[in-house]
């Protein structure tokens, strides 16, 4: 007969260390631990809702913000969404044509919208659309603390109710409230760090195997990017608990393998997202490398105390006075023993110093420096600094032990009240939560101990201690509120949902003629992506995979961008326009007090989505922006004068065409040029990367270039008087360079001719799709046929049934070579970069879930494949 020798269970069994061990199954009672998880979820939600009901943020109040400092950023995302979800706005999940003219929207989906509680989104009308922005925070922070609860008690055993209250401290940490809520994709980082943690728990005792790849597939799949961060951490807590594991190394090095190869299967079954989001990311504009500034030791110390908020980035690990008493006691602890204390805490130090230490830092944010605050990883350290408290909360500590603790935190308040970025704002919340909930805890630890054996009295403390956590959870939020509210008054954004985007939205409805021509929601004054919020195929498109074809084309042809061209926008003027097909746009009229919407629509022609052109692209023969949307409208309806200096320092007319103008102090003579122009042609200025102030004939406006960042476009300045002259001044207190062809004048019947002209060559029909779009040509059309988009990567197309081809970049569109004998028909579609090999790797994962357990079954089923005796 075949005998076998114990289990990984029964070993786990026997080990009495489980301070670092796997713990027995039958430790812990499911439905003790579901009641004990949805009663820290409610806890923590319940105090998050009360502090923003107390601050009157939505969506308690009518202050109007949308969920804190995201209203502008990712309500739009949502609203594109909702119109995904109900077949409106054209596109589908692989392609967006409702913003920057058409871009990739599979990278934006796995970033920004993987998150399963934003699939909530279609279920609330599109007028609330702010509500599922705000439940995926609220409810990941919710499901976030349940599965905590649930983790800490696999690191070791004890009172599921306990563990709920220190969980709640994790839910609502600092970075919950700080990195998380304006970013609610961020917010599955809460939901990643137990999820992850759980599985590989699983893994190290040989247990669900096909389960707990599942669960970090699940982690990796709401939001990769904090995923990668919470599977670093679980791996660093693996090997401290497999060091205190009590056990052979022959055991110990079989659990890490196993915990190894399920988070290597689980990464695999969601290649896709990885690959697709990698490949979006490496074709996107790229940001240049901003410094990294960390804050003192001293002041990253003060870090660890509730209720505070300072005016730069940094590591917000705070998780509440009980949790954080409980993290600085165990040390002095001296029933946990000496190799346990020194490996827990210095798995603390490790991380910390990882967190500061350049290289390291650089490796928790996936091998990219980050681009805003260098601790987005503070909820990581958050769970190991809550998972340490419960390690000594479930030995009792005694008072001698909690003053010690008390003794740290006096040490932590100075570095917070001499620290160099602490003021009187700061500590007027830190100090009384910190005094009075930290009285409060060492009262209930201590009670919680004398308690013991006594239920009903056990009970009693235990209540009080959850009183405790809630209100110290509410005032976390409440005050980290505030005080973003003080530092960064910039951020609170502009109403996303009200009667003037109703109204933007209804106008741009009206005049919807998709895929004939464009409406575009310009100037953008409702949030970072107007277009997605409002409707529309506007030019304006904010994000972190804005196509790098996408910035340079827009930039060469004179629109604005910014972030280095993270950010574009709508052209300024109507050649750019009527080369992009728009036919009506909004207009800003904030200024006018009878003006109740904000913005006038306006109207004009524009050629046709997809032109014929008998010649190749300009190419390197046009440098500037009015040379190419002259080359794509197939005419010349530009003129650039030359200027000339009538007044000021003297400015430098170089070789290339480049102007720099000197700077102007305080009553020195501002730099006036002069140059002539068609009467009655609109007056626009190329200014690039100029910040100041511009002129032209009495009409000024203030441009905000910033080299390599912010590029200004084409702003108009009204039409050329029947002198046909123009004056401009240059007001800035430094030197500004202007590129070359500074000044363009627009003959706006060349332009409609030229319109009438493409329309007349154009296809005879267009039809777009979700990803693709075809068209019929006039008979023998030859040359090329041309886009009104800019991205090219991942696009194929095929000539009147021929093999698919590549487009080409025609002056920074897409070009499609229709051949020397001419061409009737065309068709293009877009596949994902990353997508084909991520499919493969899906089906490597599954492989690795499946075959394991298929083997046993094997086995077990049919005694040929049994081993020996």
């Amino acid at each position: 007969m075949h005998t076998t020798g114990p289990s990984v269970d029964q070993r786990a069994q026997r080990d009495v260390s489980t301070g670092g061990a796997p713990v027995a199954p039958r430790a812990l009672r499911p439905r003790q631990e579901l009641r004990a998880g949805l009663f820290a979820a409610v806890l923590a939600m319940g105090a998050y809702c009360v502090a923003m009901a107390v601050r009157g943020t939505y969506p308690f109040g009518a202050r109007g913000r949308a969920i804190n400092d995201l209203g502008n950023q990712f309500v739009p995302f949502y609203a594109h969404f909702w119109d995904l979800l109900h077949g409106k706005g054209g596109g589908d999940l692989l392609y967006n044509w409702s913003s920057a003219f058409g871009v990739p929207y599979l990278g934006d989906f796995f970033t920004y919208l993987a998150n399963p509680f934003s699939w909530l989104t279609p279920l609330f009308p599109r007028d609330a659309v702010n509500m599922p922005v705000f439940l995926t925070t609220l409810l990941s922070i919710g499901l976030g603390t349940g599965l905590m609860t649930h983790w800490l008690g696999r690191v070791r055993p004890g009172s599921a109710w306990l563990r709920a209250l220190l969980a709640v401290g994790f839910g609502l940490c600092a970075w919950a409230v700080n990195e998380g809520s304006p970013d609610p994709m961020w917010s599955w980082g809460l939901v990643s760090v137990p999820l992850i943690g759980i599985a590989v728990d699983w893994a190290l005792r040989g247990r669900h195997w096909v389960l707990a790849p599942l669960l970090v597939a699940v982690g990796w799949f709401g939001n990769f990017y904090t995923a990668a961060m919470a599977t670093l951490a679980a791996g660093l807590i693996a090997l401290v608990r497999v060091l205190l594991w009590d056990a052979g190394l022959r055991t110990k090095v079989l659990g890490l393998l196993r915990a190894a190869a399920a988070i290597a299967i689980g990464v695999a079954l969601v290649a896709p997202v990885l690959l697709v989001s990698y490949e979006s990311s490496k074709l996107a504009s790229p940001m240049p490398p901003a410094p990294i500034r960390l804050p003192s030791f001293v002041d990253q110390v003060a870090w660890l105390l509730p209720a505070v908020r300072y005016q730069f980035a940094g590591p917000d690990t705070a998780v509440g006075m009980l949790a954080l008493l409980l993290c600085l006691t165990f040390p002095f602890m001296r029933r946990v023993p000496v190799r346990e204390r020194i490996a827990w805490t210095a798995l603390l130090v490790v991380t910390w110093a990882s967190m500061i230490f350049q290289p390291t830092l650089i490796l928790w944010h996936g091998g990219a420096a980050p681009n805003g605050s260098p601790f987005r990883e503070a909820f990581v350290y958050s769970a190991m600094l809550v998972t340490v408290a419960w390690l000594a909360l479930s030995r009792r500590p005694a008072l001698k032990e909690l003053l010690g603790g008390a003794a740290l935190i006096v040490v932590v308040v100075v570095c917070a009240v001499f620290g160099t970025v602490h003021g009187s704002r700061e500590l007027e919340y830190m100090l009384p939560t910190v005094v009075v909930g930290g009285l409060l805890a060492i009262a209930g630890v201590e009670a919680l101990r004398r308690s013991r054996g006594h239920a009903r009295a056990t009970r009693v403390v235990g209540a009080a201690l959850a009183l405790t956590v809630f209100a110290g959870g509410v005032v976390q939020v409440y005050s980290l509120d505030a005080l973003r509210d003080r530092h960064r008054p910039f951020f609170a954004p502009k109403a996303t949902v009200n009667a003037q985007t109703k109204a933007a939205a209804a106008a741009l409805a009206a005049t919807d003629h998709w895929p004939v021509s464009r409406t575009d929601p310009g100037p953008h004054s409702f949030a970072d992506n107007d277009s997605q919020l409002l409707g529309g195929q506007g030019g304006d498109y904010y994000s972190s995979y804005v196509p790098a074809q996408t910035a340079v084309a827009m930039g060469r042809l004179g629109l604005m961008y910014t972030m280095a061209g993270r950010h574009v926008f709508s052209p300024d003027d109507p050649a750019g326009r009527a080369v992009f097909g728009v036919t009506s746009y909004l207009q800003d009229a904030s200024s006018d007090p009878n003006n109740a919407n904000g913005f006038v629509q306006r109207h004009q022609t524009a050629s046709p989505l997809l032109t014929v052109h008998p010649h190749g692209p300009a190419g390197a023969a046009a440098t500037t922006p009015f040379q190419r949307l002259d080359d794509l409208l197939g005419a010349t309806v530009w003129e650039v004068p030359k200027l000339t200096q009538t007044a000021g320092a003297p400015a430098e007319f170089r070789s290339d065409g480049q102007l720099v103008v000197p700077g102007t102090k305080a009553g020195q003579t501002v730099p006036t040029f002069t140059a002539s122009c068609p009467v009655g042609s609109e007056v626009h200025v190329n200014s690039g990367f100029v910040s100041g102030t511009i002129t032209v004939n009495g009409t000024s406006a203030a441009v905000l270039g910033s080299y390599p960042l912010t590029k200004y476009g084409l702003p108009g300045f009204g039409t050329v008087g029947a002198d046909g002259k123009i004056t401009m001044t240059v007001r800035s207190p430094r030197p500004q360079t202007f590129l070359a062809a500074q000044i363009g004048c627009l003959d706006l019947a060349k332009l409609d001719a030229a319109v009438a002209a493409q329309h007349a060559s154009g296809p005879t029909e267009f039809q777009v799709s979700g990803h693709g779009f075809s068209a019929r040509l006039p008979r023998g059309s030859t040359g090329y046929a041309v886009f009104a988009s800019t991205v090219r990567t991942g696009w194929s197309c095929s000539v009147d049934g021929s093999a698919a081809v590549s487009p080409v970049d025609y002056d920074g569109l897409f070009g499609i070579p229709l051949g020397p004998s001419g061409a009737s028909k065309l068709s293009c579609t877009y596949t994902p970069p990353g997508v084909r090999t991520g499919a493969i790797g899906t089906g490597i994962g599954l492989m690795g879930l499946l075959v394991p357990p298929g083997y046993l079954w094997v086995r077990r089923r049919f005694p040929l494949f049994r081993p020996p005796a």
